[in-house]
């Protein structure tokens, strides 16, 4: 009896070491399968990071496009790894440019423009989903954009009295500043010292004159640079009209009319002479161009550009204001639109002066000018995509059609030939 008590109890011992062990190796087994996981998740994240926003940053994700806001970076991830076919998300960081407020002041010249306030680029980040084959690029659309840093806005007023003139201040001349408050500077650079900042209004000697800015005296003990544009030869205390405005006959106008003409030459066109080329057009349906006529008089003066080569590229860009873009953003340029996603990422204006205004700008500062060239608001051109000062020269960068150049000329010769 005792002998088959202690095999018994042997037996047990054996089958309480066997489930013992059993269940061990089942613990360490999932452990480090556990472990295996969280560092494969941990190793995905890692490779693929870069490649996704943040979401936790403030994006505009372009409205009209219910897939760009539910972009997975699984997905990616997946096809990345399925084939040669890859997509991956990635951010640029650009110029975000200011607008320019346009208001009318009864007490000016008409067609005189004042600055009020100088406007301030900005800086914007593009969200981009790029789509490859193998190592090739088959497409880029933008889906979204974060602004970095704002923009300051343009102010300016435009006079509506009757009378103006085209007095060009010259040295010795008493000026006035017409900004807020205007910074007078220690050289003529915009990002030079401030010597003194001057409220509006106040009187200045102009004792020589740099590009696009005047060398002034204040008061008597003050010496420095203020920009052109943010002085007036009107005495605010005792305005004058004078009607000797030159107005050039048609001729004159069409003399150096060609598709190699400089478009950095203002056209010379009166205010009311672009009011008569861009009125009474039957393609003009929605009378945009009409409307906004003085705003192709308002760049000339303010950036030298050529306004009725502007006025051509909106009639050409927007089919004379019809177009989606034109009429649902104001924009008559598809200024912003890329690629895929031509109409969400597109620009939109609160009236279509700030579009004109902009893409002004951002042909003088981008495409007619040399780098180094100094051009309006004390600012330099950057030169990204100069080629020349040609319908030819901006067309490379400008246009992937070839012969957008000669549909912007007819257009041109058209308004001209409405004189």
């Amino acid at each position: 009896m005792r002998e088959i008590k202690i095999n018994d109890n042997k037996q047990k011992k054996i089958i309480i070491g066997i489930i013992i062990f059993l269940v061990s190796v089942i613990i360490i087994v999932s452990i480090f399968s556990i472990i295996a996981t969280i560092q494969a998740k941990k190793n995905v994240v890692t490779v693929y990071a870069e490649e996704k926003p943040k979401q936790n940053q403030e994006i505009e994700w372009f409205e009209g496009n219910e897939e760009n806001s539910r972009i997975d970076i699984n997905d990616i991830i997946k096809e990345n790894l399925d084939g040669q076919d890859k997509e991956k998300i990635e951010t640029e960081v650009v110029a975000l440019e200011y607008e320019t407020e346009y208001q009318d002041n009864s007490k000016l010249p008409k067609g005189m423009v004042k600055v009020l306030q100088q406007g301030q680029d900005g800086e914007q980040q593009l969200i981009i989903k790029k789509k490859y084959s193998g190592d090739e690029l088959v497409s880029d659309e933008q889906i979204g954009r974060k602004i970095v840093t704002p923009c300051v806005n343009k102010i300016v007023e435009v006079g509506t009295a009757s009378g103006y003139s085209n007095y060009k201040i010259k040295v010795g001349d008493t000026v006035y500043s017409t900004p807020y408050t205007l910074a007078i500077r220690e050289n003529d650079k915009k990002d030079a010292e401030i010597l003194i900042s001057i409220n509006q209004d106040t009187k200045l000697e102009v004792i020589k004159k740099s590009g696009s800015w005047y060398y002034v005296r204040y008061s008597s003990s003050y010496f420095g640079w203020v920009e052109e544009d943010c002085v007036t030869y009107i005495n605010p205390e005792k305005i004058t009209y004078n009607n000797n405005n030159t107005q050039y006959s048609k001729s004159q106008l069409t003399s150096g009319l060609s598709k190699n003409m400089n478009l950095m030459k203002p056209s010379g066109l009166t205010l009311e002479q672009f009011k008569k080329v861009l009125s009474g057009n039957k393609q003009d349906k929605n009378k945009v161009f009409e409307q906004n006529a003085e705003y192709f008089y308002y760049i000339e003066k303010q950036y030298g550009i050529n306004g009725i080569f502007v006025a051509a590229i909106g009639i050409h860009e927007s089919a004379w204001g019809t177009s989606k873009i034109a009429t649902n953003k104001k924009n008559l340029f598809g200024y912003g639109a890329y690629d895929m996603s031509a109409y969400s990422s597109a620009y939109s204006y609160n009236g279509y002066a700030a579009g004109i205004d902009m893409i002004a700008r951002v042909l003088v500062k981008y495409y007619l000018n040399p780098k180094g060239t100094s051009i309006y608001n004390g600012e330099v051109a950057t030169g990204k995509f100069y080629n020349g000062k040609t319908l030819a020269g901006v067309n490379k960068c400008y246009a992937t059609d070839k012969s957008w150049q000669n549909g912007v000329y007819e257009w041109m010769k058209y308004l001209y030939n409405r004189l």
